[in-house]
């Protein structure tokens, strides 16, 4: 039985949605996060906004939110040369994959995560990763997760468990899930107080954009992240 969780914590709308079916499920949840030089650090800072106000709505979750971690892995951004750690535009690669992929990230990730989760004694780590409405990277498919959990459990010698609650979800599922944890957190009108938290205090735009307001949050609306966003909370406020 699992009753523990860390789970890697960006403070986008993915990441959000899956701390709050952690702190659902297990006992003790703690968060961590990564500073790899990213253009859209403001994240860094939305992550700490979303933890405060997931404390204030939902006061029946507060005990069980734990640590909060940040990691320095400025050694990615530097051996990266992508859009997301380079000031340069967004555009498909000859190899199929956007220039927004930084290879090795969700397997760095992870892996600090899990030596982090073998110190702190938590048993789950639990990711945002997804293959259903994505931008294709090859690390977040269910595949690499499934050689992750396989390769950190041996070379840790403790069987971690890797959770993807949204690997098989389109973004508009995403939201229906959100609204659909909130409702069953005990909280009045949990389901609308967490998708309005969402709106209001994740980060996903590529470009850090916390000026332009659209109904589904703040963005440039124009990057990948906040088209993938839109199309989904657009579908997502059509059928509910």
């Amino acid at each position: 039985m699992h009753t523990s969780a860390l789970v890697l914590f960006s403070g986008g709308q993915d990441s959000t949605t899956c701390l709050a079916l952690a702190l659902s499920k297990y006992e003790r949840v703690e968060t961590v996060a990564f500073d790899y030089g990213q253009r859209h650090k403001v994240e860094l800072e939305a992550r700490l906004n979303v933890l405060r106000e997931i404390k204030a709505q939902f006061p029946q979750w507060a005990h069980k939110l734990g640590e909060d971690h940040l990691l320095d892995l400025a050694v990615l951004g530097q051996v990266s040369d992508t859009s997301l750690t380079r000031d340069v535009a967004f555009k498909m690669e000859s190899s199929g994959l956007p220039n927004t992929f930084v290879p090795g990230r969700n397997l760095l990730f992870l892996t600090l995560a899990a030596a982090l989760a073998y110190r702190r004694d938590l048993q789950v780590l639990v990711t945002g990763v997804c293959e259903t409405d994505f931008s294709g990277y090859p690390d977040c498919r269910d595949d690499t997760m499934k050689a992750m959990q396989l390769a950190l459990s041996l070379g840790m010698d403790k069987r971690f468990l890797i959770e993807t609650p949204l690997m098989w979800i389109d973004k508009a599922d995403t939201w229906r899930l959100a609204h659909e944890v909130g409702e069953k957190s005990g909280e009045p009108q949990g389901g609308e107080a967490l998708v309005n938290l969402i709106i209001e205090h994740t980060h996903t735009c590529y470009l850090g954009d916390r000026v332009h307001r659209h109904a589904w949050g703040y963005g440039c609306g124009t990057c990948p992240a906040c088209e993938l966003r839109a199309r989904g909370f657009e579908r997502y406020a059509a059928v509910g």
